[in-house]
């Protein structure tokens, strides 16, 4: 009996130590460094929302044997973790401590263990802002390259923890799924796009029940793609377009995606109609990426000379960032186009316009030529000021590599974009902070448990992030029936 009774003494300790983790190895004799640590993802100096997840971070150099974080703020309080891999923040410690110094600073000093001992570099801090950030993103995740039908979904990821939910995946049907869009963040409003053999356009209004649609009409180009709501709920903006793909035979950017054609409307959701403009529908013109105004009274779109059929050079393709007048009583459009942007004249070009919903910037992406910026290396984003009309470059946020699609959180305070800045193929979702004078803060990486694990491991990209304010609630089960089955309500015209 007192063996037995040994047994399941030394089987508790054994269950409690497990509940309870090792102890951490505790740094001693470490070499003081004059330098910064050098992690992976870099935090160093980042401005943070208050509730966002843990910065979870690794040493850049992988020789490190362990690497151990110390947190603490100006009240006395700190946060430790120490790992092999990665430091792994205790998440309901990180929002206290997040809580306890909304608008005020962290200090975060990093020490490292290699074959030659410790090594502990100057402290650096972390900013965390008072501006809270949404409930989530959702984005598109697909293998970087040009395959057709690969396995692709579109998932939903909590900002405040690590928990990730899919959707909808395209092995619940045959075909692609993309172009997923919500009115500022609210998924009641949500349109959403299949292509391929189950082709169609899914919209919920509302919170409603998901109806699938034919966008083609006899009087547009194609299927209605690139989706943005109008603030009522009402409307819906749509680009059609006949695109290309190409490849480079020896250039950096690799694959070029381009237009032959492409046309605006407008989808008035509450008569099912299409509302077409002889100005948005030009032979002459590609226009594509249209997206309402904060007040919905005007139409932001990129636009650009078509090419004459004779011209193959991609490269002359430039769009300008163009606007014209919605009135949404009438869902009637103005009669004069306005230049906003006239990047043709820089010899650039603009691609996805993105004003915040305070009415206050425009953020846009700038790059040499075209309007697929995501496989341009040399793509930036640019903010201009609505009031002013000034433009600039957002520098804290841009990097060596491309900078594409982005969008603003609901407070007009936060921006998540798509940028190749972390190994030049996968696209990687990113934040920054625009405060109310339009300064912009260094971007950081969408935080992971172990990031370096995590991102190494994961070969896919994360295409059209987007925020949302709460969980989606979509039912990827009826969605599905839906898809697969051959019903489809087809869009009218106004006549």
């Amino acid at each position: 009996m007192k063996k037995f009774l040994y047994i399941h003494i030394i089987i508790g300790l054994l269950m409690v130590m497990g509940m309870t983790g090792c102890t951490s190895e505790t740094v001693s004799n470490a070499k003081q460094e004059k330098v910064l640590p050098q992690i992976y993802p870099d935090y160093i100096g980042v401005t943070i929302p208050v509730n966002i997840a843990p910065l979870c971070f690794s040493m850049a150099d992988e020789k490190a044997l362990l690497i151990d974080a110390v947190i603490t703020d100006h009240h006395g309080n700190s946060l430790h973790s120490q790992g092999e891999e990665s430091v792994d923040f205790d998440i309901d410690d990180w929002h206290e401590l997040l809580g306890q110094n909304s608008g005020d600073s962290l200090s975060v000093t990093v020490s490292a263990k290699f074959d030659d001992g410790w090594h502990t570099y100057r402290p650096f801090s972390i900013y965390v802002s008072p501006d809270s950030i949404d409930y989530g993103i959702c984005y598109r995740l697909i293998a970087p390259g040009h395959e057709v039908w690969s396995k692709m979904g579109i998932y939903e990821r909590d900002l405040s923890s690590f928990d990730e939910r899919a959707l909808i995946e395209n092995t619940q049907f045959e075909g692609c799924v993309n172009c997923h869009s919500f009115n500022r963040g609210n998924s009641a409003d949500m349109s959403l796009h299949i292509r391929g053999k189950h082709g169609a356009t899914l919209l919920r209004k509302d919170g409603g029940p998901i109806t699938a649609y034919n966008t083609k009409t006899d009087q547009t180009l194609g299927l209605c793609v690139y989706p943005y709501w109008h603030p009522s709920g009402r409307y819906i903006a749509y680009s059609t377009n006949t695109t290309k793909q190409t490849f480079h035979s020896a250039h950096p950017n690799l694959i070029e995606v381009f237009d032959e054609a492409s046309d605006l409307q407008v989808y008035d959701i509450d008569k099912n109609e299409l509302l077409l403009s002889p100005l948005l529908k030009q032979d002459s013109v590609y226009e594509t990426y249209p997206v309402f105004s904060a007040d919905g009274r005007s139409l932001y779109f990129c636009a650009a000379r078509a090419l004459p059929e004779d011209n193959h050079q991609l490269d002359s393709i430039r769009y300008n960032l163009c606007r014209i007048d919605f009135d949404p009583a009438t869902g009637s459009f103005g009669n004069n186009i306005d230049i906003i942007i006239d990047a043709e004249a820089q010899h650039k070009s603009v691609s996805f316009p993105r004003p915040s919903y305070d009415g206050r910037f425009l953020c846009y992406t700038l790059s040499d030529y075209g309007q697929f910026s995501i496989w341009h290396h040399e793509a930036d984003l640019y903010l201009l000021d609505l009031s002013t009309g000034e433009s600039r470059p957002m520098a804290k946020a841009n990097s060596e590599d491309t900078e594409s699609f982005h969008n603003w959180s609901s407070n007009s305070r936060w921006m998540v974009l798509s940028s190749r800045r972390d190994d030049g193929l996968f696209t990687r979702p990113y934040f920054c902070h625009v405060d109310a004078k339009g300064n912009v803060s260094k971007a950081f990486m969408l935080p992971q448990r172990n990031p370096r694990r995590f991102y190494r491991e994961r070969f896919l990209s994360f295409n059209v992030p987007d925020f949302v304010i709460g969980p989606t609630n979509f039912d990827s089960h009826k969605a599905s029936g839906i898809i697969n089955d051959e019903y489809r309500k087809n869009f009218g015209v106004r006549k």
